[in-house]
């Protein structure tokens, strides 16, 4: 029976991600067998340092790319908002899953149980690993602070109940609905009180770019509506040349052929901020198959199976939205924060 070697990283929600995507390939190929090969990435190794502030754009991947280009592994599974715009050359993201919930969750102290971040007391620590978070929160919240909490989701609950130093955190509802801890949930940040991160809630996986026999056997996993979204909000994203060491949220919706996308820069502080909305028609018409293309990648994304004049009307559309963005001024916001960012 032929295995395929499926890369990730070692924490819980990475594991429980990972078992997911994997489930899903055993549906479309009962025949074939899967082995999970788990590591530690730069980014699982730092934890005593805002993600700001390490300055490395593939904190989570970095080693799981190296054991896919050793062949070690076939395929690797990463939450998408992980993944740089821009992927090393010979790697692509073959497939995106359905996306879960893309919106921000607050968890509450025990004590404050019940609040929300409107109620909490003058002065209440909010821990974040964001800075998109943060600049988002804190113009909406003055009477908050916002500090950094680092370590992967059970670590940032067991500070947050078991110190008294946090008395709210925030995390993608996503991995709180994975993990099984939906009734940690105290309260949704909707759009209009904060917006999320490129990708949030949806699962990437990745595979070598001239590997076309695993492309066929994870393109099968493409949802097409949480790719086109996906797509628009990567190339906003890259436009701006946006990372993890500026403030960049999204937010973006299907309805009726129109695929809306609301994008926003932000100071750190929040004080400063710019965002529009933009739409573009998707007309998802039959595939025509004209042959390879010579770079069929958008974004670091391959996805054959979706016709592809949607997939570049998701792109122009980031791409459009994003250089509205830079015309009214929003370079100069982000080359501040990036700026304050490094001197802290």
């Amino acid at each position: 029976m032929r295995v395929i070697r499926v890369g990730t990283r070692k924490s819980q929600l990475a594991r429980i991600q990972t078992d997911s995507v994997v489930a899903m390939l055993k549906a479309f190929y009962p025949g074939l067998q899967f082995e999970i090969v788990a590591m530690s990435t730069t980014g699982d190794k730092i934890l005593d340092t805002a993600l700001s502030k390490i300055g490395e754009k593939s904190l989570f991947t970095k080693e799981l790319e190296h054991a896919l280009e050793k062949n070690e592994v076939d395929l690797v599974v990463h939450s998408l908002k992980d993944l740089p715009t821009v992927l090393p050359p010979g790697f692509t993201i073959g497939a995106i899953c359905k996306r879960e919930n893309p919106y921000d969750a607050v968890v509450f102290h025990p004590k404050f149980v019940g609040k929300t971040l409107e109620t909490l007391p003058e002065k209440s620590v909010v821990g974040t690993s964001s800075l998109r978070r943060a600049a988002q929160l804190q113009r909406k919240f003055p009477h908050l602070e916002f500090k950094s909490i680092r370590g992967n989701l059970n670590t940032r609950l067991r500070k947050l109940d078991e110190l008294q130093e946090f008395s709210a955190i925030i995390l993608a509802a996503a991995g709180l609905q994975r993990m099984g801890w939906q009734h940690r949930v105290g309260q949704i940040l909707h759009p209009e009180e904060c917006m999320y991160a490129v990708g949030q809630g949806a699962l990437g996986v990745e595979v070598r770019a001239n590997d076309q026999d695993m492309l066929d056997l994870v393109g099968v996993l493409h949802d097409p509506e949480t790719l086109l979204r996906c797509i628009a909000e990567r190339a906003f994203l890259r436009h701006l040349e946006g990372g993890c060491s500026v403030p960049v949220a999204v937010h973006t919706a299907m309805k009726d052929g129109q695929l809306y996308l609301t994008g926003g820069v932000w100071s750190l502080d929040g004080s400063d901020s710019m965002q529009e909305t933009m739409q573009a028609t998707i007309r998802v018409t039959a595939q025509h198959e004209d042959g390879p293309e010579d770079d069929p990648q958008l974004v670091g994304i391959t996805a054959r199976n979706i016709p592809r004049e949607a997939q570049l009307a998701a792109e122009n559309l980031g791409i459009s939205l994003a250089s509205l963005l830079l015309n009214k001024g929003a370079k100069n916001i982000l080359d501040v924060a990036r700026q304050l960012n490094d001197a802290h």
